[in-house]
């Protein structure tokens, strides 16, 4: 297994977090929640779809969920379970991420 480094721990937005492409083509979307990191794959698990509305905007309005723009589909930030929305009960890919030396780590197979 190997490692990329995302970014450096203080590049995420406290509350909308930040979205990635990697090089092949891979998106993703990390939120930072205290000192918890919460990668997931950015594809909406109703049409396969990026969810953001525009770069690094993902959450609803009230920052409660993360939304997808297409749909309005609401998937909880610390579960990635779809709550309302056209896909009730599915799952956003979570991915493995870790923090060290202050940078941001996504595990890759």
């Amino acid at each position: 297994m190997s490692e990329i480094v995302l970014c450096h721990l203080d590049e995420l937005d406290p509350i909308e977090g930040r979205g990635f492409e990697l090089d092949d083509g891979t998106a993703l979307l990390v939120l930072r929640r205290d000192d918890q990191i919460l990668a997931w794959r950015n594809s909406c698990p109703h049409r396969g779809i990026r969810l953001e509305w525009q770069p690094h905007q993902f959450l609803d309005h009230e920052k409660q969920f993360i939304q997808c723009a297409t749909h309005g589909a609401l998937f909880g930030i610390q579960d990635g379970i779809c709550v309302a929305g056209p896909c009730p009960g599915e799952q956003l890919e979570a991915l493995p991420c870790t923090v060290r030396d202050g940078k941001v780590y996504l595990s890759r197979a």
